[in-house]
């Protein structure tokens, strides 16, 4: 079992940047990959950012691609998102998840079992 506690969002102007952690609770968490996902109203929730369980492998949506940073510390139980050059477009809630037991590509929701619940960034231009 995993619980994911979300925090950072927040109200920030175009091009600034927000860093938004994920704080995990149980032992599986080391052993979990980990992802970002947004959900702006009345849309799906999308694909942001995810990273495998020892860290050394990354993974980003286009539309994040070098403005985006996962990253995770396994002594802390944390996940973090570095978002940099934000734009009006990123604004959404923001989710963390967890895969720990089944498997599958990280770019899908149905692929992880646990969730926060949620974040809000806002981007104003």
């Amino acid at each position: 079992q995993v619980q994911l506690v979300e925090s950072g969002g927040g109200l920030v102007q175009a091009g600034g940047s927000l860093r938004l952690s994920c704080a995990a609770s149980g032992r599986a968490f080391s052993s979990a990959a980990m992802g970002w996902f947004l959900q702006a109203p009345g849309k799906e929730r999308d694909f942001v950012a995810a990273i495998s369980s020892s860290g050394g492998i990354t993974y980003y949506g286009d539309s994040v691609k070098g403005r985006f940073t996962i990253s995770r510390d396994n002594a802390k139980n944390t996940v973090y998102l570095q978002m940099n050059s934000l734009k009006p477009e990123d604004t959404a809630v923001y989710y963390c998840a967890a895969r720990s037991l089944r498997s599958g590509s990280l770019y899908y929701t149905g692929t992880y079992d646990y969730w926060g619940q949620g974040t809000q960034v806002t981007v104003s231009s």
